[in-house]
C-alpha cells in the first residue's frame, strides 16, 4: 500500500509540472469571458492575439490541491508550486515536503522521503509520460494557458466552435494531432488537445474558468483527461495564495543514501 501511495503522489507531481496553473486568492477576480468569436477574424489574426495574451512575470507561488481519479478512485493531495519564468519550476507536498520536484531547462529532479528514492535525469521521463517531446518552455506554456508549440512555424486553419476560435495544423503530423481552442475574450487557450493515434494516446487540458491576477490572465479552474489504450486518468485543480513577484526560494538537494529511480521508457 506504501508503494502504491507513493506511486500516485509521483504521477500527481509529474501533471502539476506539465499540464496547468490555476490560481485563487483574495487579490484575484474572475474573468468573465464576455467576448464572442467572429468568422471574420483570419488564423494569422488570432495568433496574434493569443501570442499578445502571454503572461508577464517574473516569480510565482501558490498552493494547488489536486485530486486524480483513476479505475474508480480518487486521491488528493496538496502541493506548494513555485516558478521563476524561464528558469526553474518547483515544488513540494505541502505538509511534509515528503516529495519534492524541480525542473529546469537541462534537468528534471525529483525525491520522495517515503521511499529514499531520487530521479534526476532530463526530459525523456516528461515525454514518455505524456507522448510528447518535451522541453522546459513547453512545459511552462502549458501551465500558463499558451499553445504548446510555436504558432509561426506552419500554417493554420481556423474555424468557430461553440463561440471558441479553433486552430489547427494546415498539414498534421501523422504521428501527432494537433488543436487548439481559443478563448474570444482574453485570446488564451481554452483547450489543448492532442492525438497519438499509433500509440492510441489521447490528451485533453480543460482551460475551464480564468481569472486576473495583477491584471494578467491566469488560468483558474484546469481538467485535464489523459487516456492510453484502456487506461484513463482525469485531474482536476484548484490553487490558493497566489503571489507574483516576490522573492521565492527553490530549496532542493537530495538526501544521501537515496536509491535512484530508475524508469524505462517505451
Amino acid at each position: 500500500m506504501k508503494k502504491q501511495k507513493t506511486n500516485n503522489i509521483f504521477k500527481i507531481a509529474i501533471f502539476v509540472s506539465l499540464m496547468v496553473l490555476n490560481f485563487s486568492c483574495k487579490s484575484t477576480k474572475s474573468v468573465i469571458a464576455s467576448g464572442k468569436a467572429s468568422d471574420k477574424l483570419s488564423a494569422k489574426q488570432v495568433i496574434k492575439q493569443h501570442q499578445k495574451s502571454d503572461v508577464d512575470f517574473k516569480t510565482l507561488k501558490a498552493r494547488v490541491k489536486i485530486n486524480v481519479t483513476q479505475n474508480q478512485k480518487e486521491q488528493g493531495a496538496s502541493f506548494k508550486i513555485r516558478i521563476e519564468k524561464d528558469k526553474v519550476i518547483w515544488l513540494s507536498e505541502s505538509i511534509l515536503g515528503a516529495v519534492r520536484m524541480m525542473i529546469t531547462p537541462n534537468k528534471v529532479r525529483f525525491y520522495n522521503k517515503l521511499d529514499n528514492e531520487f530521479f534526476d535525469g532530463d526530459y525523456k521521463l516528461l515525454s514518455n509520460f505524456v507522448g510528447v517531446e518535451l522541453d522546459f518552455y513547453k512545459v511552462q506554456n502549458i501551465l500558463l494557458g499558451q499553445a504548446i508549440f510555436s504558432l509561426k512555424n506552419q500554417s493554420h486553419i481556423l474555424s468557430v466552435n461553440e463561440n471558441s476560435y479553433a486552430l489547427q495544423p494546415k498539414e498534421q503530423s501523422a504521428l501527432l494531432e494537433l488543436f487548439y481552442l481559443i478563448n474570444p475574450s482574453h485570446f488564451k487557450m481554452d483547450s489543448l488537445q492532442m492525438y497519438q493515434q499509433l500509440k492510441r494516446r489521447f490528451l485533453q487540458v480543460d482551460y475551464k474558468a480564468y481569472q486576473e491576477v495583477e491584471k494578467q490572465v491566469l488560468p483558474k479552474n484546469i481538467k485535464i483527461i489523459a487516456v492510453e489504450d484502456s487506461d484513463q486518468v482525469e485531474i482536476s485543480m484548484e490553487f490558493k495564495s497566489l503571489s507574483l513577484n516576490e522573492e521565492v526560494r527553490f530549496p532542493f538537494k537530495i538526501p544521501s543514501g537515496y536509491k535512484e529511480i530508475v524508469i524505462k521508457t517505451n
